[in-house]
């Protein structure tokens, strides 16, 4: 040992004698949790030197054995040593404490039934330590136990323990690497033995929440038996929860809160935190509905809410999101939209929290997607409040042992080190405690909290279903069992803090206000502006005037700008190749390609002080080795973004290589762009099909959440389309899917064809004031086909075309067949045709599928008046591509004597061929038949 950490141990009078067994299980418990021993021991541990030519602490074996060379030579002592026993039994009661830390959880009072019975563990009994009755009125060092004492009784220890540990909170924190984090929740649990500080306000608050909760689920049971509503009762604790978050929030500096959650007391939380007006929620079970309201509507308890809320910091904005019967989908759409708010906001001061079923947050894939995203750079929000309506029955019957392999179906947060605090449903202290100890927690780490409500659900499913015929035990304890409301209000009124009375007076009230039809939330506040002005983008059609021009200097100054980098930073030689191209192209030396007009759309907009977020799994340099907006130096691995250093006032990018997510990537993508109109929000798949694991995002939120709920978006997603040879999974987007989701112009799908489409395409999305999704087939080998280019006056003075006809030089009234197509089988074809020299057929690209620019072909057509033979050429098999699900615009636009017919692959029940000779000779037979005059 060296000289200073030698002499500290020699003055130790713990290391006389017989205490060596004593220092060596401290030691031991100390490698296993340096919590788990008092400080001085943690410094003195702390301190030994290392292992020579290691960075590790010095291995324990060399310890051990100097521990008993001390404990041999008394010579080196001039204290009196310790009584053993009692110094062995100390490092018991050490372990014991540790025990409560880590498993204390698993014998804590949580079930509201009593029909929870967890497996007993033996690490929680003093017994087990070899602590009896004797040692129970010993005094001994508590350690790190912050109680605030350093020693106690053990009795009293125990006593405490089990109160902190065992009551109606189940802590789980000691899987968290961070000791910082570890001790900050044992301070605030053990301080005062999970145990919080409330006042008559206070318990008169959360007694007025469970009130409200039961108040309207036996109102709404009985003005209207049978209809479907998910019914909280059994966890009327949500309630608390939800307004003590808020309130802890507001008195934070939170202005804004996001809530995401399924139907299960979906329409309670309406009413009963954000101040739902019942009347409103009484005429939609009555099925009144305004003639004025605009969409085909949803059903009332999928639908979202906005108001402000009330609290000693202030007032705090709430936003309930829309959420289908997808369950867990909704949050990453909560989490995007925060994100949003937050960077608006320039600040963390937004609070998502996303409301879970037990069996959900274990079943559904998603949440193991948004986990991982909480701390990802391109997608953290300073951490989220997960909070699971615990009933205890999975769906509509499943026996727990059948939807998880875990104890807990909390268990998935462990993998993000969440800290997890189970609490029983029907202690409302408890659950406004943990409420207030999650926000802490979140404000001070910027991470992810779970709270687990324990609770039960009082009937079935839906209030048509007889839970007994599959839960017969759990049943008939909850029809003995009383209402949460009860158990507290008698609970007071056994403390002597209330009258019953005054509990009645409290159900009373609530009731007039429902018979009045009247707002039931103290906190409720007329709702002030805090989200985005939506009001510019609305009642807007598609063929809205819109001016994308640029004045060529401008564009090529942009262009020069956009390829310029420091020195300093080495790029890799065909990176530096790229960009040394896009200067001569930036300089009108040479034709524009792909990614050239690309970021200079983005450029542009930039420019203007428009924002622009692209996310995808290779975003920054692009899948297809084509956009380097991010440059790495060689040298350094530093990155620079040119995009970013355009001008001093140029509008925000972000742009981020996401997780190994498609469906809570494209969600969270969603949520952003519903929260900000005024951005450019764009998804990128890796590949097109890739989007197959987000098609619960694209059926249900983006091609029909304007319809549903009147929640508009312009999100873009680009998605890789076109057949090369590399097999089904690696050519088609889907197209087919797209365009089956079609109608009521609710999106947009384009396949451009040129550099200065997409650039048009993208400025459009932004410049024209109207919002609504746009799907693109964006393209893999026009990113560097020698016809696929453009020219900077195209980008300049051009606009997007939803049509382009024929580009070669072809006598108009020599053409005797047209061939409509779209994307790269348009370059397939032109080449065929050259090479064959054949003039009398002509080619027509389709650059925008939907909505179906009818006239704008039809004007086209009007060339070729006697043309009466028109060919829809595509490379997808029959049964998926444009042809099913487009001919009917086709046949509309054609002159209705004329003749349509198909050229492309055959039906097939997979994408494409995995193999290239095949998919060669598909391909020339396509080509082939389509520039046949038949």
């Amino acid at each position: 040992m060296q000289n200073g950490v030698m002499q500290s141990w020699l003055d130790s009078s713990h290391l006389a004698g017989g205490n060596s067994t004593y220092v060596e299980e401290l030691y031991e418990a100390y490698l296993e949790d340096p919590n788990s021993v008092s400080e001085q021991w943690q410094e003195v541990f702390a301190k030994l030197p290392a292992v020579e030519n290691s960075s590790q602490e010095i291995a324990h074996t060399p310890i051990r054995d100097y521990f008993r060379r001390l404990a041999k030579d008394n010579s080196s002592y001039s204290s009196p040593a310790e009584d053993p026993t009692h110094a062995a039994k100390q490092v018991k009661v050490l372990q014991l404490i540790n025990a409560y830390r880590f498993r204390g959880h698993q014998h804590a009072e949580l079930d509201p039934l009593g029909l929870w019975k967890q497996e007993r563990v033996e690490e929680l009994s003093p017994a087990y330590h070899g602590l009896d009755d004797a040692d129970m009125q010993q005094s001994f060092n508590v350690g790190s136990y912050a109680i605030g004492k350093d020693t106690m009784a053990l009795d009293d220890l125990y006593r405490s323990l089990l109160k902190t540990y065992g009551g109606s909170i189940g802590a789980e924190y000691m899987h968290i690497t961070n000791t910082d984090e570890k001790r900050w929740i044992q301070s605030r649990l053990e301080s005062v033995e999970a145990t919080g500080s409330f006042d008559s306000d206070d318990r008169t608050r959360f007694l007025k929440s469970l009130t409200a909760a039961e108040g309207l689920e036996k109102y709404l049971g009985a003005k209207f038996p049978g209809a479907k509503r998910f019914s909280l009762e059994g966890g009327d604790s949500l309630i608390v929860m939800l307004k003590e978050l808020i309130r802890q929030g507001g008195i934070s500096g939170t202005k804004e809160v996001v809530i995401g959650m399924a139907h299960r007391g979906r329409l309670n939380v309406l009413v009963n935190v954000l101040g739902k007006n019942p009347s409103e929620l009484f005429d939609e079970f009555a099925g009144k509905h305004s003639d004025d309201k605009w969409g085909t509507g949803d059903v009332k308890y999928h639908q979202g809410f906005s108001s402000d809320f009330e609290t000693p910091g202030g007032n705090v904005h709430l936003s309930l999101a829309f959420n289908p019967s997808h369950l867990e989908i909704v949050n990453p759409v909560v989490i995007g939209s925060v994100r949003a708010r937050q960077d608006r906001r320039g600040g963390a001061n937004c609070l998502p929290i996303t409301i879970h079923g037990d069996s959900a947050i274990a079943g559904q894939g998603v949440v193991q997607e948004t986990f991982n995203m909480s701390q990802a750079r391109g997608f953290k929000v300073g951490g989220t409040v997960r909070i699971v309506v615990n009933n205890q029955v999975g769906f509509t019957t499943s026996d727990p042992r059948d939807t998880r392999s875990t104890q807990y179906c909390t268990d998935i947060a462990k993998m993000v080190q969440a800290p997890i605090f189970h609490v029983n449903g029907d202690d409302p202290e408890a659950v406004a405690f943990v409420s207030q100890l999650a926000m802490e927690y979140r404000d001070e780490f910027e991470r992810d909290v779970v709270i687990d409500l324990v609770c039960y659900r009082r009937h079935g499913h839906n209030e048509a279903d007889e839970p007994n015929a599959t839960q017969p035990l759990m049943y008939q304890q909850i029809k003995k069992q009383p209402t949460p409301r009860k158990v507290y209000a008698d609970d007071l009124v056994k403390r002597n803090l209330l009258e019953n009375s005054q509990a009645t007076e409290l159900v009373n009230e609530y009731r007039d206000l429902l018979d009045q039809g009247l707002r039931v939330v103290d906190e409720w506040r007329p709702m002030t502006q805090h989200s985005v002005d939506w009001t510019p983008f609305l009642g807007h059609n598609w063929d809205i005037y819109y001016n994308s021009a640029l004045p060529i200097e401008q564009l090529k100054d942009l262009g020069e700008r956009v390829v310029s980098y420091p020195e300093s930073h080495k790029l890799h030689p065909r990176v530096a190749k790229i960009y040394a191209d896009r200067m001569e192209m930036a300089l009108g030396n040479k034709p524009l390609d792909w990614g050239f007009a690309e970021n200079l759309a983005y450029a542009s907009l930039l420019d203007d002080g428009k924002n622009i977020r692209i996310t995808g799994q290779d975003s920054g340099r692009g899948t297809f080795f084509h956009r380097h907006a991010v440059l790495h130096g060689q040298e350094d691995a530093s990155t620079y973004i040119p995009l970013k250093n355009l001008s001093e006032n140029q509008g925000r990018l972000a742009l981020f290589d996401s997780v190994l997510s498609e469906a809570a990537v494209l969600a969270f993508e969603y949520g952003y762009s519903t929260a900000e109109p005024s951005t450019l929000v764009i998804w990128e798949a890796q590949f097109g099909d890739f989007a197959n694991g987000a098609q619960v995002v694209i059926d249900q939120f983006m091609s029909s959440g304007e319809q549903k709920w009147g929640r508009m978006c312009g999100l873009v997603m680009l998605l890789p389309h076109g057949y090369e040879g590399q097999g089904p999974e690696h050519s088609s987007a889907r197209l087919e899917r797209y365009l089956q989701l079609c109608a009521e112009q609710n999106m947009q799908v384009c396949v451009p064809s040129t550099p200065a489409q997409v650039y048009h395409m993208l400025r459009r999305q932004v410049i024209r004031p109207m919002r609504r999704p746009l799907v693109v087939m964006s393209p893999k080998s026009l990113l560097r086909h020698p016809l696929a280019t453009s020219s900077l006056e195209e980008l300049a003075e051009g606009t997007f075309q939803n049509v382009i006809g024929e580009m070669d030089d072809l006598a108009a009234d020599k053409v005797e067949q047209i061939v409509l197509c779209s994307g790269k089988v348009y370059y397939d074809l032109l080449e065929e045709r050259r090479k064959k020299e054949i003039s009398n057929i002509a080619l027509v690209r389709i650059e925008q599928l939907y909505p179906f620019p009818e006239q704008d072909l039809k004007q086209l057509l009007e060339t070729y008046p006697q043309v009466r033979n028109f060919v829809w050429c595509q490379e997808e098999p029959q049964n998926q591509g444009a042809w099913y699900s487009s001919q009917h615009h086709f046949r509309s636009a054609i002159p209705d004597d004329a003749r349509l017919r198909y050229a492309g692959r055959e039906a097939s029940a997979s994408p494409a061929v995995g193999y290239m000779s095949l998919h060669l000779k598909q391909q020339r037979a396509l080509v082939s038949d389509a520039l046949t005059v038949k």
